[in-house]
């Protein structure tokens, strides 16, 4: 059983230890050079604070002025980012969390795995950073024979395991030496939807996933495309821009050029089917989240009185149809912002050598 959760004030005492020590110790050195090309050529994108848990600390985003990759600079370390994915759901209210979590949607799980439909017949498919398994679940439907795997960092891929979620449950990271000696070559298909974003070196997972793909297999990745206009437009609401958790925002024409470096072919890539219809209204989520923070989160300094919970409570339940209404128009704006350059994200389908 997991172990029970201390009492709030014990939480508070501890989140107030950690801070005590400031948040500069987070960040590793701030990098010099693209980490993806090696330019000097840098400029800031984006300096925003966390605008999801409203934890304390102030993060950068940095853009290769050559390449165009993105990467939060300086990069959060091991601990910092233990730190800042500690309790990610901690107080988030139910539609906000929904907006957030729009990409595990079945109906975009369904339609991913249908891409696949064209290109192969998997018999074994391993779904790289599956949490609970939710994409092995809905594309069983699409592939009644092929064997899902997952794996995953945390105990969620174990829960996916008991659910029935995904045959066999791979507890770590990919780049694991031991997780690629198990798995080595026993995959016809290996999928990441938004997983590169928050790793520490993407090129390192896309040489780990081909390990592990037989010959012939295909990769499938989805990640936010940081060519989105909605970047410039929303600026720091914007929601893929994911800080301090997403540590890459990589161009189409970078990962396209990675992958062929690699020896794969490019069967496949889309801009159109990925978009999650989630941009504006995530956009007022986090605005709200800055306005109407979580009163009760930990990390707060001091619990709130009976009148703050009170009227927080209120003025939230009051914000809740604005924010239905704008995550309507999302859905509603859906074809165009996919068929321009509002698209939000892409897919790339590509293969190995035979």
């Amino acid at each position: 059983m997991p172990p029970t959760p201390p009492p709030s004030a014990e939480r508070r005492a501890a989140y107030a230890a950690e801070l005590a020590q400031g948040t500069d110790r987070f960040h590793e050195p701030r990098r010099e050079d693209c980490p993806w090309c090696g330019s000097k050529r840098l400029r800031t994108r984006l300096r925003t604070p966390d605008q999801v848990q409203r934890k304390p600390g102030t993060f950068v985003v940095d853009e290769c002025a050559d390449c165009s990759h993105a990467f939060q600079n300086p990069r959060l370390s091991a601990e910092g980012l233990a730190f800042y994915h500690r309790d990610f759901h901690e107080g988030l209210d139910g539609l906000t969390d929904r907006l957030l979590g729009a990409r595990g949607s079945r109906g975009r799980h369904r339609a991913a795995a249908r891409a696949l439909l064209r290109y192969a017949e998997p018999e074994s498919w391993l779904d790289v950073g599956t949490g609970h398994g939710h994409f092995p679940a809905v594309a069983r439907e699409v592939h009644p024979y092929t064997s899902f795997d997952g794996l995953d960092p945390t105990r969620r891929v174990e829960k996916a395991r008991a659910a029935g979620h995904i045959e066999e449950a791979h507890r770590g990271r990919l780049t694991d030496p031991r997780i690629i000696g198990r798995l080595s070559a026993r995959y016809d298909v290996v999928s990441m939807f938004h997983h590169l974003e928050h790793t520490r070196d993407p090129r390192e997972e896309l040489r780990a996933a081909l390990t592990v793909l037989r010959p012939g297999g295909h990769l499938l990745v989805e990640v936010p495309d940081p060519d989105c206009a909605f970047g410039a437009l929303l600026g720091r609401w914007w929601v893929s821009y994911g800080q301090p958790r997403h540590l890459h925002l990589m161009p189409l024409s970078n990962l396209l050029g990675e992958l062929e470096s690699l020896g794969c072919e490019i069967v496949a890539t889309d801009r159109r089917e990925p978009h999650i219809p989630y941009d504006l209204a995530g956009a007022l989520a986090l605005a709200l989240g800055r306005v109407l923070p979580d009163l009760d989160a930990p990390w707060r300094p001091t619990p709130p009185t009976t009148l703050q919970r009170t009227l927080h409570t209120v003025l939230a339940r009051a914000s809740v149809p604005l924010l239905a209404s704008v995550s309507a128009l999302d859905h509603a704006m859906a074809p165009v912002f996919r068929r321009t350059r509002f698209s939000n994200a892409f897919r790339i389908i590509a293969r190995t050598q035979s």
